[in-house]
């Protein structure tokens, strides 16, 4: 990532001290019109933007942090979610905005779904409004506009795995490990015949991998189908009654996520199927729906408001500290096992 200019590449360029520039970017009326106009031209040439998120953390050591009633700009981090719809989002929001409200920044959130049905701008528009960082949520927009931004402002990635622009820190569950417990979950429950709906994306495949590597680690490769799903309820329950109604039918199934599951147990419901009796259902995400008593799902946490959290702590680094590689940063994920799964045939 090209390194944003300074405000003393601005005092360089201009040909004064950085105290003069301060007093120009602050609308002082001690400065000479003549180097008040050598500083903003110098400011227009190098694209520079004053980082009011990083002065704020700089001053908060030193002053009070302002009260309510305090004027002056407020320091904005954007939020770029996938889709508003996706209930893992909830937490991992929750983690992200803890650790930002500390720090004195306010959260601004677009729906990139809404944006991409439009065909509007998915990340310019913070720029436009002046935002000192970005996190992307979710499912990467277009990574040469993406890639624009992170030149101009830091960009943080939470909850996707495809590969980043340079300098972009990606924070994300473990997604391989995650599918990893709940395949050998069933696997330990007397389960062969297994299951898996599949996503798209990048997450989508590594957990698709990972149900694929394990059960041909437990010499089950012959018994592992992978059914396509587009991770919502409909979909779960089309590509459940898909794999439900063949012959030798599967006695579990493990869904991409919880909004799947629940349109698989909705499929097992229709076709006369006990749960966990005659089929045992996982999710991931352990979103609010899977501990809804009525569902009481299976399935694993990802970590979303730790992944929230660290992804905060990585854009607070970065405003801080610009420039620099891009990391890579992993939640460990945990096995929620509920009612959902059962011993074959218990």
């Amino acid at each position: 990532m090209r390194r944003p200019p300074t405000i003393r590449d601005v005092a360089e360029h201009a040909g004064v001290s950085k105290s003069l520039v301060s007093l120009v970017l602050r609308g002082s009326g001690q400065v000479r019109p003549e180097k008040r106009e050598a500083v903003l031209r110098a400011v227009r040439e190098l694209g520079y933007r004053p980082n009011a998120a990083a002065r704020s953390l700089s001053e908060r050591r030193t002053r009070p942090r302002p009260g309510p009633h305090s004027t002056g700009g407020t320091p904005v981090v954007g939020v770029l979610l996938n889709d508003l719809r996706n209930p893992w989002f909830v937490d991992l929001l929750d983690g992200l905005n803890s650790l930002l409200h500390t720090a004195g920044l306010h959260m601004l959130l677009a729906d990139a779904r809404l944006n991409r049905r439009v065909g509007d701008d998915l990340t310019g528009p913070f720029l436009d409004l002046g935002a000192d960082g970005l996190v992307v949520v979710g499912t990467l927009p277009d990574p040469a506009a993406l890639g624009t931004v992170a030149a101009r402002i830091p960009v943080v990635v939470a909850g996707a795995r495809a590969p980043a622009p340079p300098g972009v820190d990606v924070v994300a569950g473990d997604d391989e490990h995650g599918t990893r417990l709940l395949t050998e979950h069933l696997i330990g429950l007397g389960h062969r015949r297994i299951a898996h709906l599949a996503g798209y994306g990048a997450v989508g495949e590594l957990r698709r991998r990972s149900f694929e590597a394990t059960m041909r680690a437990h010499g089950l490769a012959g018994d592992a189908v992978v059914e396509p799903c587009d991770q919502t309820e409909e979909g779960g329950h089309r590509a459940a009654v898909r794999l439900l109604a063949r012959p030798g039918r599967p006695t579990a199934v493990l869904a991409v996520n919880d909004i799947a599951a629940v349109g698989a147990l909705s499929a097992a419901e229709d076709l006369g199927l006990s749960v966990p009796g005659d089929l045992s259902v996982t999710g991931y995400d352990n979103t609010s729906i899977s501990r809804l008593r009525h569902l009481w799902l299976t399935t694993v946490d990802n970590a979303g408001h730790e992944v929230g959290r660290r992804a905060a702590r990585c854009l607070l680094d970065r405003l801080e500290t610009p420039g620099g590689e891009g990391r890579l940063q992993l939640a460990a994920p945990t096995l929620e096992v509920r009612g959902t799964t059962g011993a074959v045939g218990g």
